[in-house]
């Protein structure tokens, strides 16, 4: 008999009495993301380059090459054709030459090193790299169409390498034979190396105590020495081979003729007082390079960088450009790092024709157009004023609105200077890469100054669309001694700012403890007053913390006392603004006349309280649909309805983790009220908040949800717990609200419906519901109340919270609701239409109650919460040694993810709901708060950051972007024709006055000159070899690289044979000879003697 069992029975009525458990269709929900599409990779950098050093120009190929004191290399060609790359060792950059119209780049290194870089595929690699052990390297020169470098070192010598093999040729010039007996102490460095370009067997050398040595390659000896009594810093030639020009460090300019070593034959010191008694020039600045040009119709151009008078104290750096008898002096924003003169031919034996000269500034690169008068510059269209002002803050937004970027550009083309040159940029070289990215990307940037860029950042380009300024908005900086004490030297600087591309509206904050609203619009507007609204956060840090985690107790939030609607606000009580001070920045009171684009709807001034300046905005939300802006910081939150200019809610940290039915009035210490002490019992809603247009109080929104918990602690009828995780560290820090996120969904458990919400991240992992109700659209929203209603806690994890969304029940993302733009010009008609056609409001759930879930991400671990029952479904570790930086919930391949960067480099991604690891790479450590500050996800698995002061790295994190990455990029090198060698005229051929060409393989081959010490240097194979040419760019390039790749193999192979062949035809021969040697001896012998 079986036996009755009571237990079962009571657990059967239990279970029969107790509400259905939800369904948990989140188990269900299908994921197409796997790891197998996720890959990471950098993709392009954009900026000016960090620190530059060095820059080299290919007058052929037209590419500008710059190099860095980091050791990396950035080459532009043509608007979009830019590409960056970086040497292992980080060592600066010393040097850079071209060899011109090749495909490939010399650098020399400050560690003593020489690199040559394959230029003909898509992502430049090192074919051969010969490191130097005895010598340090001073100064490289390779002429045009040679294969002989020339290489100066710091002892005085100069070797030479050969850069198709990068080997070292025994030919060495030494020091001691270039001067013999013209200077009795040692030179010191080689300053400058070039051939005569009339005749290439003649070598100058400019030593850097100011000898220079004319050298005859083939009879190893010095024709021609020139001393001065100053150091040299640079040489040029005369295009014909008879003159030369020489730089130094007093500010004169010496000009030699080669024929008369004895003293120069001209001595002017350009920025030099004259005497009048004939005496020599008072010194300058060195001159730290010259430039010699000539022209075939005109006077030559002589281009100089220093030697400006020592009077000049505080003067800018300058670029001298003589011509003939007139003598320009260019100021320079920054000081001059390189300067190269750009001229129409290769060929150095033919007049220059120079037409522009590229001046490589320490933050930016400028070009001179020499062809106009005034010199005017060139419009550059590579994005290198990113660093205009400090990059503070940045934005990612791919995937946009296809009708966003021409509006953008539209209004942002009548922001362009004027008085640039009218001829095409100069730099022209490289072809754009055949990209599959068709959708458009956006990046914003928020800077020291105020002002917001918009950019272009679509098919791996950027370019500039328009540009905000905040500062517009308020009055001209008063004096600093006002303002010292208050904010730092820039109090205009954007901290965090959000944007909206559907409804096109921007909000920024500032560390002024500002905030700006914009509306965008295609047409001008004058307004005739600033809308500002002011707001009081009303701390209550010295009566209420947060409710203790460590176990049940009874919260403690003071709440506002409500007068009724009839009642009058307030008077602040006598001595309220003891210790009150007037915001750092003024709103301008005059008329505000703002051009197409962002135009300002609204401004929202922080105010002091008990004389403590605001807290800086930590986090901020809008939504366009709601009108509603919410922001918050270590005081708590507060929301503003900018369609009414009014403040509606203003509440601390402590009050938002009480729901509001379990608020009770507060009995007030204050009845009168104070507007300006936060100490006081008061924080009426009618004191938070002024007109923007009058000193009167707003209107008073009053609803049931501003009914606050009483503070007496006695009454203990509420207590709720709180994660035992939470250390003391944690109570003892004040928690800082960190990120918001609107919503329609349920704000409580088995709500009814969808309603609008407003979800609350703070720095300790607490996440909150508000719910909200909003007037009905139309007239009436403008004239009734938003009300909203604290719904008490969601959730909590561990660390602060950083991002949060919703999904729908097939594991969709939802956005927020939104309002279409439309012009606010634009009729009434076209308004309503765009009204219609506006996406409605997310879908009621379908199949149970569990069909929303919210997806939490904080610092360390990620949570997927069922919005009915507001009970954790999914949850992951994310890291338990370091800590997240930056996370996003983004659309990748159809689906949504979320994506994590850590302090300790690794990039990470999770797919939705279940949280199933996606990618976890160790990318990139945290060595610079910057990136922490700049780094943000974006749609379609793209990234990116401030790597540098002045430059952008992006990345992609999706396979495909990386397998596609060789199409996407652009193409440096394509295939030009070298012009022809200038003619030298029948007389000069007949006469043999035309220039002389010389053998150097004869001279500097291992046959003549023998073979180089190897202690000397180093050779050192690169990874760019044939795998490198393997991946040249498609098309006839490619097909080329390709032959010549098969072409040196097969010469490889048959070289290998022949040396096989050699070593056993030699084996053959030895054992030929042992034979006879055998034979021989015992040729005479019998069997028996052996």
């Amino acid at each position: 008999m079986k036996k009755f069992n009571i237990r079962k029975v009571l657990d059967g009525f239990t279970a029969a009495a107790a509400p259905p458990a939800p369904p948990r269709e989140v188990d269900a929900v299908p994921e197409s993301l796997q790891s197998e599409l996720f890959q990471l990779c950098k993709t392009v950098r954009h900026g000016f380059p960090y620190r530059p050093s060095s820059m080299a120009f290919d007058p052929v190929q037209k590419i500008l090459a710059v190099g860095t004191q980091t050791g990396s290399l950035r080459l532009f060609g043509r608007a979009g054709v830019e590409c960056y790359c970086q040497h292992e060792s980080g060592a600066a950059v010393i040097q850079l030459q071209f060899l011109v119209n090749e495909g490939a780049l010399v650098s020399a290194l400050a560690d003593d090193t020489i690199h040559l870089w394959n230029l003909r595929q898509k992502i430049p690699a090192i074919l051969h790299s010969l490191k130097f052990n005895r010598e340090r390297i001073t100064y490289c020169h390779l002429p045009f169409q040679s294969k002989w470098l020339y290489v100066g070192t710091e002892r005085g010598n100069i070797h030479i390498v050969n850069v198709e093999s990068f080997s070292l040729s025994g030919y060495v010039i030494m020091w001691n034979k270039a001067i013999e007996l013209s200077t009795k102490t040692h030179p010191g460095p080689v300053v400058h190396i070039s051939d005569n370009p009339m005749d290439e067997g003649k070598l100058l050398i400019g030593f850097e105590c100011g000898v220079v040595v004319l050298w005859d390659l083939k009879s190893k000896k010095a024709d021609c020495r020139y001393s001065y009594d100053e150091a040299i810093h640079s040489i040029a030639w005369h295009h014909e081979g008879k003159q030369f020009v020489c730089s130094h460090s007093d500010g004169t300019l010496t000009t030699w003729n080669i024929r008369t070593p004895a003293k120069p034959v001209l001595t002017v010191t350009p920025h030099g007082k004259q005497p009048k008694d004939g005496k020599k020039p008072e010194p300058c600045k060195p001159i730290l390079k010259v430039e010699y040009k000539t022209t075939r119709a005109g006077d030559p151009f002589m281009v100089l960088s220093g030697g400006l008078s020592y009077d000049t104290v505080g003067r800018r750096a300058c670029l001298t450009v003589m011509h003939g008898k007139s003598t320009t002096v260019l100021e320079m924003d920054f000081p001059i790092v390189d300067f190269l003169t750009l001229c129409e031919t290769p060929y150095p034996n033919d007049f220059q024709e120079p037409y522009a000269v590229v001046v490589l500034l320490q933050r930016d690169l400028v070009v001179i157009d020499l062809g106009q008068i005034g010199y005017p510059l060139f419009e550059s269209p590579y994005p290198l004023n990113i660093h205009e002002s400090p990059v503070t803050c940045c934005e990612y937004f791919a995937d946009c609105p296809s009708e966003l970027i021409p509006a953008l550009y539209s209004v942002g083309s009548r922001q362009k200077r004027q008085g640039y040159s009218k001829k095409e940029w100069p730099i022209s070289g490289g072809n754009w890469g055949q990209g599959t990215q068709s959708y458009p990307e956006i990046i914003i940037t928020g800077h020291a100054d105020g002002s917001v860029k918009f950019w272009d950042a679509s098919a791996l380009m950027l370019q500039v669309l328009y540009k905000l300024k905040t500062a517009k908005v308020f009055e001209k900086a008063r004096c600093k001694e006002e303002k010292a004490d208050a904010v730092d030297e820039d109090p205009l600087a954007i901290q965090t700012l959000f944007w909206c591309p559907d409804s096109r509206m921007l909000c920024v904050a500032g560390v002024s403890a500002h905030l700006i609203v914009y509306r965008f619009s295609k047409q001008e507007v004058t307004a005739d007053v600033v809308q500002l609204l002011e707001v009081r956060m009303l701390s209550e840090r010295s009566g209420v913390d947060a409710p203790d985690p460590g176990g049940d107790q009874t919260p403690t939030a003071p709440p506002p006392s409500t007068p009724q609607d009839g009642d009058a606000p307030p008077a602040p009580p006598a001595g309220c603004s003891e210790g009150a001070r007037d915001p750092v920045l003024q709103v301008r009171s005059s008329a505000l006349k703002q051009s197409p684009g962002y135009q300002v709807e609204l401004v929202i001034q922080l105010l002091w309280v008990s004389g403590e300046p605001p807290q800086q905005v930590t986090s901020l939300a809008l939504n366009s649909s709601y009108g509603l802006v919410v922001f918050g910081n270590s005081e708590g939150l507060a929301v503003v309805d900018y369609f009414q200019k009014t403040l509606i809610l203003s509440m601390s940290v402590s009050e938002l983790h009480v729901p509001a039915e379990l608020r009770s009035p507060r009995k007030s210490q204050h009845p009168s009220g104070a507007l300006c002490d936060s100490n006081e019992g008061t924080n009426n809603l009618d004191d938070r908040c002024k007109s923007p247009t009058s000193a009167k109080f707003s209107r008073r929104i009053s609803s049931s949800n501003e009914q606050k918990l009483d503070h007496d602690a006695k009454d203990g009828s509420f207590s709720r717990s709180r994660s035992s995780s939470v250390t003391s560290i944690d109570r003892e820090s004040p928690e800082v609200l960190s990120s918001f996120h609107f919503c329609e969904t349920l704000p409580r458990k088995w709500d009814g419906g969808l309603s609008p919400c407003l979800m609350v991240g703070a720095s300790q992992g607490s996440v909150m519901m508000l719910s909200l109700t909003l007037p009905p659209a139309g007239d009436q929203r403008l004239l009734q109340p938003v009300s909203l209603a604290c719904c008490g806690s969601l959730n909590r994890l561990r660390g602060g919270i950083l991002t949060m969304a919703l999904l729908d029940s097939t594991g969709a993302l939802l956005p927020p609701p939104f309002e279409p733009w439309c012009d606010p010009s634009a009729s009434d008609e076209e308004k309503e239409k765009l009204r219609r056609r506006r996406p409605a409001s997310p879908p009621a759930p379908q199949g149970g109650q569990d069909a929303q879930f919210a997806v939490l991400c904080s610092d360390k671990q990620v949570k997927v919460v069922s919005m009915a029952t507001q009970s954790c479904v999914h949850k992951h570790s994310i890291t338990e040694a370091s800590f997240v930086l930056r996370a996003d919930v983004v659309h990748v391949a159809g689906a949504s993810c979320v994506a994590c960067f850590c302090a300790n480099g690794h990039i990470m991604a999770f797919s939705l709901p279940s949280l199933r690891p996606l990618l976890d790479v160790n990318y990139l450590p945290l060595t610079d708060m910057r990136i922490a500050r700049t780094f943000c996800f974006s749609n379609q698995g793209q990234a990116l950051y401030l790597t540098s002061p002045t430059e952008i790295q992006r990345i992609s994190y999706i396979q495909e972007t990386c397998d596609n990455l060789q199409e996407m990029l652009s193409e440096l090198f394509t295939p030009v024709d070298t012009p022809e060698a200038p003619n030298r005229g029948f007389f000069k051929g007949l006469f043999g006055g035309g220039a002389q060409s010389l053998d150097r393989e004869d001279l500097f081959g291992e046959v003549a000159a023998g073979k180089a010490s190897r202690s000397l240097a180093q050779h050192i194979p690169g990874p760019g070899g044939m795998e490198g040419m393997k991946g040249a760019a498609s098309g006839v390039v490619g097909d080329l690289a390709r032959a010549r790749v098969a072409l040196d193999e097969r010469g490889q192979k048959l070289g290998e044979l022949e040396e096989r062949t050699a070593a056993m035809m030699s084996s053959a021969e030895s054992f030929s000879k042992h034979a006879h040697d055998m034979m021989l001896k015992y040729k005479d012998k019998k069997w028996y003697q052996l």
